[in-house]
């Protein structure tokens, strides 16, 4: 079978969720999303033929995004070991591991449904006992995507009951980290346990695993309910970073093929 043909087939799961301001986001990401009319359909216009377009302010890191690996230091150093210099860290955006070098990411995608057919309780360590738990009948292969489900996702128009939902535990961080994925995710607002704090690496020690020591990108703030609903555990996944030179992440729109 060709690739096109199997396209043709594929049913496409998308797991952005919807960005509007008020949208659930992390506090030093706000406000978020503006989105602003600044040409409009007017009734009296010179032709019958009218325009409207908005003005769009948004948080790199805000709604479902990907971090780039200048997004997060440790000690003052960037993955890789690379110094935060005037050089690197410039007014204008990074001049090394900025999103606009992380290429589209098209891999096979695992889905590790740790709530199933719950929700997860607010402020939920996931361990890496639960992470191994919900791979027990799915292979986890380098250059994965792997997302996790808290089901916390289906809270987001309830601003404060999303963001009252917990994260992943630094010993699961390492865990994955230890499998080799391309990228994580989940459909909560940090990965971590926002308020969180690891003894050895302090808050968000995910993020210091992931991208600060072993290059592995972050998506946050995914939808999965769809895809944990009809049971999918493997699938075909597309996300397609913005090109912002230098920036530290970027909204996507992920698809999930099956």
């Amino acid at each position: 079978m060709s690739l096109l043909d199997a396209l043709k087939d594929a049913r496409a799961y998308d797991l952005e969720q919807p960005r509007y301001a008020g949208a659930p986001v992390f506090p030093v990401h706000e406000p978020g999303v503006i989105l602003t009319l600044h040409r409009r359909h007017e009734h009296d216009a010179q032709e019958a033929r009218t325009g409207a377009s908005a003005m769009l302010v948004m948080a790199e890191h805000s709604g479902t995004h990907i971090d780039a690996l200048c997004h997060q230091a440790y000690e003052g150093r960037l993955h890789g070991g690379l110094e935060v210099t005037g050089r690197v860290q410039t007014p204008t955006g990074f001049t090394a591991l900025g999103i606009d070098t992380v290429a589209p990411i098209v891999t096979r995608g695992v889905l590790l449904d740790v709530a199933r057919e719950r929700r997860l309780p607010d402020g939920y360590a996931v361990t890496a006992a639960d992470l191994e738990a919900a791979a027990s009948d799915v292979e986890l292969r380098p250059g994965d995507v792997v997302l996790v489900r808290l089901g916390s996702g289906a809270l987001w128009a309830d601003r404060p009951a999303y963001m009252r939902a917990g994260g992943i535990s630094g010993d699961a961080s390492r865990w994955l980290a230890a499998r080799a994925p391309r990228a994580v995710g989940a459909d909560n607002v940090a990965w971590d346990v926002p308020n969180d704090h690891d003894p050895e690496l302090g808050s968000l020690p995910g993020h210091t695993i992931l991208i600060v020591q072993e290059g592995i990108h972050i998506i946050e703030s995914l939808y999965l309910e769809e895809l944990a609903a009809d049971g999918v555990k493997e699938f075909g996944f597309v996300c397609l970073p913005l090109k912002l030179r230098g920036g530290t992440g970027s909204p996507v729109r992920p698809i999930a093929l099956v």
